[in-house]
């Protein structure tokens, strides 16, 4: 088993350990320095000499490594696929709910969430109180989350 682990590895278990030294040098430097260690400290922690680090900072890693999604070199600023879809599919059930509320309710939530405007604002478009318009939105929000939740099953 660990024969044909090793075959399989891309690259020697030399490499590795000078790899995993080398890796330990700069982690405790960093500890100890608080920054980032230059290569002559982290050879000098090692001791070896600069051409011996080059050699094994060098060393291909495999394809695996190089190609990990948790790279940085691969990050962007876009937002996560699988979170957008979630969001999308959140957002039409929010809107199917929606159109089960009584109608003065289905006003009230969009005046307030969408076009952000204050319960004052909300009790002049209604012509209501503004204590009704805390009424009307706390029956909506809690009349939404029921319809969500019996969709769920939950």
């Amino acid at each position: 088993m660990f024969d044909l682990i090793r075959k399989l590895m891309p690259e020697s278990r030399g490499a590795v350990q000078r790899r995993k030294r080398h890796r330990d040098a700069a982690e405790a430097l960093r500890g100890e320095l608080g920054r980032a260690p230059t290569r002559s400290e982290i050879a000098a922690r090692i001791g070896c000499s600069m051409d011996e680090l080059a050699a094994f900072e060098t060393v291909p890693t495999s394809i695996e490594e190089a190609y990990d999604e948790r790279n940085m070199a691969f990050a962007d600023e876009a937002p996560d696929p699988f979170e957008v879809l979630c969001e999308m599919e959140d957002r039409a059930r929010q809107v199917e709910a929606m159109r089960e509320l009584p109608e003065r309710l289905q006003l009230v939530l969009p005046l307030f969430f969408v076009e952000e405007l204050n319960l004052t604002e909300i009790a002049e478009v209604l012509e209501v109180s503004v204590p009704r318009v805390h009424q009307l939105r706390g029956q909506a929000l809690t009349r939404l989350k029921a319809l969500m939740m019996a969709e769920n099953g939950d």
